[in-house]
């Protein structure tokens, strides 16, 4: 969990953490080699749970590590006032449509969930467009370095009343 809290912050995480995991591991991969069936196929199905389980623990890492990269670099292009980078599963459509939006939140945003979701409505609804309809999804997302199902969702929630209690 303290390799993981560290991931999420954009760290690797402390050198206790890595060396608990790691012979942990060690551990358990040799008790389970060490109580197979005495051949190469038993030892290779007694090792598989324990690989499997570093290997599939070391492929989530990754995943974190990129999304706190991607969340860095957003802040960091929101600290210079420039749009963060949109992903590749954005919306080319409403990306044409937001063409001109370039109002950002500030980079010090409170944490995720509900908060952040009642943060992005207000945003939107303070950042109409021209024509007085409020910024796609796909703009919302990008505002708060989200992907654009997420923005899509905050405004779906907001226009059902679930984002307008916390405004009261």
């Amino acid at each position: 969990m303290s390799i993981l809290l560290a991931n999420r912050c954009g760290s690797r995480g402390g050198a206790l953490a890595w060396t608990l995991l790691v012979v942990g591991s060690l551990a358990s991969l040799g008790a389970n080699v060490a109580v197979a069936e005495p051949s190469v196929i038993g030892r290779v199905i007694a090792a598989w749970p324990s690989a499997a389980l570093i290997g599939s623990y070391e492929l989530l890492m990754s995943q974190i590590r990129w999304a706190a990269g991607e969340l860095v670099h957003a802040q960091e292009a929101l600290a210079r006032g420039a749009a963060p980078a949109t992903g590749a599963d954005a919306d080319p459509v409403e990306q044409q449509e937001d063409q001109g939006e370039g109002a950002r939140v500030p980079v010090e945003y409170p944490g995720t969930g509900r908060a952040l979701q009642r943060m992005a409505w207000r945003w939107a609804l303070q950042n109409r467009r021209t024509d007085g309809n409020l910024p796609s999804g796909a703009a919302i997302a990008r505002a708060f370095a989200r992907s654009p199902h997420w923005g899509r969702l905050v405004k779906n929630a907001g226009f059902t009343g679930e984002l307008v209690d916390a405004e009261r």
